[in-house]
C-alpha cells in the first residue's frame, strides 16, 4: 500500500511538473552547454552540465549517454526529465553528445557487436575525456561515487566503460542496452531497466544465477517501449523510470 501511494504521488508530481514546463512557467534547471575539445583526438565533445542549486561541493556525478536512432543522431538534451530530477536531488549531471554531424552513420547491418564496437570505444574515450575535464574544472565534486546512465547504444557504451574501467565508476544504469554484454561483476554495481518490446542479443544479459552471484539487477518495464525512455515518453513512464533509478542510486 505504501509503495502504491508513493507511486501515485510521484505520478502526480511528474504530471504537474510537465504541465508547468509545457506552459513555460517553470524549468527546474537549465544546463550549461559547452563544446569541450579533446586535443589528443582533435574532436569536439559537446556536453550539457546540469548543476544543483546552491553549493555543488561534494555533489555526486552522473554522466548521461544518449541513445541512437536510425538515420538520425541521438541528442544529449533528450533526457531532460531525468537530468532535471537528479539535479533537484543534488546530483551534478553531465550529458554527453557522442555523435557529431561529421561522423559516419552507425552500422545497422551485420553482427552488431562487431560493427558497432568502434562507436562504443569512441564513446568510452568521450567519457574518459569528460571525466578528466570535470576534474580540472570542478575538482570539488565527488568522483568516488560517479555513476553512468545510458540508453540503448549509450547503454552499450556504459557497459563497455564498466568492463574496461571499473575502478572509475561506482554504479552503471542502462535503459535497454541490447548489444554489449554485461560484465559479470559485483563492482561496479550494475542495474538495467528493460523495455517491453525489444529483447537483448543472446549473451548480453546475465542469467538469473549470474544475477544472484553478482547482485546485478535487471527489471522489465511492462508498459514502456524501447523508444519511450527519453523525453518522448509519457509522464507515467518517466515517473516509473525516475522512481527505479532514484532507488538504485540511493542504495
Amino acid at each position: 500500500m505504501k509503495r502504491l501511494i508513493f507511486l501515485l504521488l510521484l505520478l502526480a508530481g511528474a504530471a504537474s511538473l510537465s504541465a508547468r514546463v509545457s506552459a513555460g512557467i517553470e524549468k527546474s534547471n537549465l544546463p550549461d552547454t559547452l563544446n569541450w575539445v579533446d586535443q589528443s583526438r582533435n574532436r569536439v565533445v559537446p556536453v550539457a552540465i546540469y548543476e544543483p542549486a546552491g553549493s555543488a561541493r561534494k555533489s555526486k556525478v552522473v554522466i548521461l549517454n544518449h541513445g541512437y536512432w536510425a538515420n538520425r543522431w541521438g541528442s544529449f538534451k533528450a533526457y531532460s526529465y531525468l537530468a532535471d530530477y537528479l539535479t533537484a536531488k543534488g546530483y551534478t549531471v553531465v550529458s554527453i553528445q557522442h555523435e557529431l554531424a561529421s561522423d559516419e552513420l552507425l552500422p545497422l547491418a551485420g553482427n552488431a557487436y562487431q560493427t558497432r564496437k568502434p562507436n562504443w570505444e569512441r564513446g568510452v574515450q568521450n567519457i574518459l575525456f569528460v571525466i578528466s575535464q570535470l576534474r580540472k574544472t570542478r575538482p570539488e565534486l565527488d568522483y568516488k561515487h560517479l555513476s553512468l546512465i545510458g540508453h540503448s547504444n549509450g547503454g552499450d557504451m556504459a557497459m563497455l566503460f564498466a568492463t574496461e574501467h571499473p575502478q572509475l565508476v561506482s554504479k552503471v544504469i542502462t535503459l535497454d542496452n541490447r548489444r554489449m554484454p554485461f560484465p559479470r561483476v559485483k563492482r561496479p554495481a550494475i542495474y538495467s531497466l528493460r523495455s517491453m518490446d525489444q529483447p537483448a542479443d543472446e549473451g548480453v544479459l546475465p542469467t538469473a544465477d549470474e544475477q544472484r552471484k553478482t547482485g546485478i539487477k535487471v527489471i522489465t518495464l511492462k508498459n514502456t517501449k524501447h523508444n519511450e525512455m527519453d523525453d518522448s515518453g509519457k509522464d507515467a513512464q518517466k515517473a516509473e523510470i525516475i522512481s527505479l533509478i532514484a532507488g538504485f542510486l540511493a542504495n
